[in-house]
């Protein structure tokens, strides 16, 4: 006999997505599919009309998406774009009180508090989830959530997250965010450091392939050597994850560590290297291009 009282919260049916993406219009439509009643809103209407055979409705503004909603998800491009939808496009005017807002664009902590604290006085509940994995991830559903506010808010979101991927409650507000942070720095260092290493070993003689090949599995191995590290072994570097993007997360970080008196030197010296990429020409194009950065000061492009 089955003596668990507990009980999953139901799924939220009646979703806002603001922000339709590369990773909004993947994470929508698994919304749109798992059933939910899903009203969609994007700067440019087309991008959202995408999502229309899925059956999600259109609005044309933010506030009209979400005065009917349950849970509303952001999917924004930076903190200032977050406050300025929330905040100065009427969107808090359509909350009903008891709403869930759910910030999963990458902004800094502060910022991340800052809204909470906002949204509270108006008896709106806010999360700030942000995630990694990907487009691919997003298709596939298999995204890392990092969730920071309150317990309560979280396991009330947590059927949504669990169409998304894997969610991890990591503390109060803000810490979602710190998460993040943490997460961009892993990436965008390592990103830096198989570059260097290949081309190394390209510049020596060697074959950059079958030297990925032949250190996969050893201590070295990691999901950017296998991810990104191929990238580069076939120069390809269509954008998928921006190098504008990454160093929007450096410098985030950078910010973030100087608020709260803690150095971070490697995350500077990589804020410096992705800050040069993007002034040759290389911002728009995907994070693994350090390796194009790395390739041109050693006379390799």
């Amino acid at each position: 006999m089955n003596t668990d009282t507990t009980s999953t919260p139901p799924l939220p049916t009646r979703i806002a997505v603001l922000g339709i993406g590369m990773m909004g219009f993947p994470m929508a439509r698994r919304l749109c599919e798992a059933g939910c009643q899903v009203s969609v809103w994007n700067r440019s209407r087309a991008k959202a009309e995408r999502l229309q055979p899925f059956g999600a409705t259109v609005a044309d503004t933010p506030a009209e998406a979400v005065a009917q909603a349950d849970l509303v998800i952001t999917l924004l491009e930076h903190g200032g774009v977050v406050e300025d939808v929330l905040f100065q496009q009427g969107t808090t005017a359509g909350l009903r009180p008891g709403t869930l807002v759910v910030d999963m664009s990458s902004i800094q902590p502060r910022q991340a508090r800052e809204h909470a604290a906002r949204l509270a006085g108006q008896g709106v509940r806010h999360l700030d989830a942000p995630v990694s994995g990907g487009t691919v991830g997003a298709e596939q559903g298999t995204l890392a959530i990092m969730a920071g506010g309150e317990a309560a808010d979280f396991e009330r979101a947590l059927p949504a997250f669990e169409l998304l991927g894997k969610a991890v409650h990591v503390g109060p507000h803000g810490a979602g965010q710190l998460a993040k942070l943490a997460n961009q720095m892993i990436v965008g260092i390592t990103i830096g450091a198989v570059a260097e290493a290949l081309l190394l070993c390209e510049k020596g003689g060697a074959d950059m392939g079958k030297v990925r090949q032949a250190i996969s599995g050893g201590f070295a191995d990691s999901r950017i050597l296998q991810v990104h590290g191929q990238r580069m072994v076939e120069r390809d570097f269509t954008k998928r994850a921006a190098i504008a993007v990454q160093l929007k997360d450096m410098r985030n970080a950078l910010a973030t560590a100087a608020e709260i008196g803690f150095e971070a030197p490697i995350t500077g010296l990589f804020e410096q290297l992705y800050a040069q990429a993007g002034n040759h020409g290389l911002a728009d194009m995907d994070h693994a291009a350090l390796f194009v950065e790395l390739a041109r000061r050693n006379g390799m492009n």
